[in-house]
C-alpha cells in the first residue's frame, strides 16, 4: 500500500469533510478511511490468489468500521467513504475516481446472478445517504443520487436521480455548471408523439378535402 495513496486520502478528507480538523484526527477517528486502507489490503491479496484471507481481513475490517467492501470489488482514486455506518459494496462493483458515498449507501445484486451483477460507478459521483444502486447498472461520470434513492437503471452522465425508483429531475452541464430541471429538457417521447399528431391531423385535412373535393364533382350543374 503506497504512502501517496494514504497522503491522498487525508487529504481528499481535508477537501470534502468540513467536520476534518486535522491529520492525526482523520487517521485515528474516520472509519471511511479505515475502510478504504482495508480494502486496498485486502484487494491486493484477493488479485493475487489469497481469496481466503481476503475475506477474513474484509470481515475484520467490517466488524471494526461498520463498513462492508468486497474485496474484489474495483476501486478508484480519491474515493471518500463520509459518515460510512452501514455501506456496501459488492463484489462485482467498479467504483471511479472522486467517488463520494455517504452512510447507508449499497453499491448491491438484485439476486443470485452470476458474473457482473453490480453496479458501475463512473467519475466524480455522489451518492446520498441511505441510496440504493442495484444491479449491473451503470451510473454516468458527474452523476448525482439523491438520498434514500432506489437506483435499479441507468443513469446518465451529469444527471441528478432522485426517488423509488429512482428517476432524472435534473442534468448539468458540465461546461458551465448550470443546471436544467427535467421539465425544462427535451423530451423525446414527447416530441415524437407531437410529430405523429400533427401528422395525423394533417392527413385528416387532406382526406376532407379529398372527400369534398368528390362530393363537389357528383353535383349536377344547374
Amino acid at each position: 500500500m503506497a504512502f501517496s495513496h494514504i497522503k491522498e486520502d487525508i487529504k481528499i478528507i481535508k477537501e470534502r469533510d468540513p467536520a476534518a480538523r486535522s491529520t492525526v484526527e482523520i487517521l485515528l477517528a474516520y472509519p471511511g478511511l479505515h475502510a478504504v486502507l482495508f480494502y486496498r489490503l485486502t484487494h491486493a491479496l484477493w488479485r493475487n490468489g489469497h481469496p481466503t484471507a481476503a475475506r477474513v481481513l474484509s470481515h475484520i475490517a467490517r466488524f471494526l468500521t461498520g463498513i462492508e467492501i468486497h474485496p474484489g470489488a474495483t476501486i478508484g482514486n480519491r474515493f471518500f467513504i463520509d459518515h460510512g455506518m452501514g455501506v456496501v459494496i459488492g463484489e462485482t462493483a467498479i467504483v471511479g475516481d472522486d467517488v463520494t458515498l455517504y452512510q447507508g449507501v449499497t453499491l448491491g445484486g438484485t439476486g443470485k446472478e452470476r458474473g457482473k451483477r453490480h453496479p458501475t460507478l463512473g467519475n466524480n459521483i455522489i451518492v446520498g445517504v441511505g441510496a440504493k444502486v442495484l444491479g449491473a447498472i451503470t451510473i454516468g461520470d458527474g452523476a448525482r443520487i439523491g438520498g434514500g434513492s432506489v437506483v435499479l437503471k441507468d443513469v446518465p452522465p451529469h444527471t441528478t436521480a432522485v426517488g423509488v425508483p429512482a428517476r432524472a429531475v435534473a442534468w448539468t452541464d458540465p461546461s458551465s455548471g448550470r443546471t436544467k430541471r427535467q421539465e425544462s429538457l427535451p423530451d423525446p417521447t414527447r416530441e415524437t408523439l407531437r410529430v405523429l399528431s400533427d401528422r395525423i391531423n394533417e392527413l385528416e385535412q387532406r382526406l376532407h378535402e379529398l372527400e369534398t373535393a368528390r362530393t363537389e364533382e357528383h353535383i349536377p350543374a344547374n
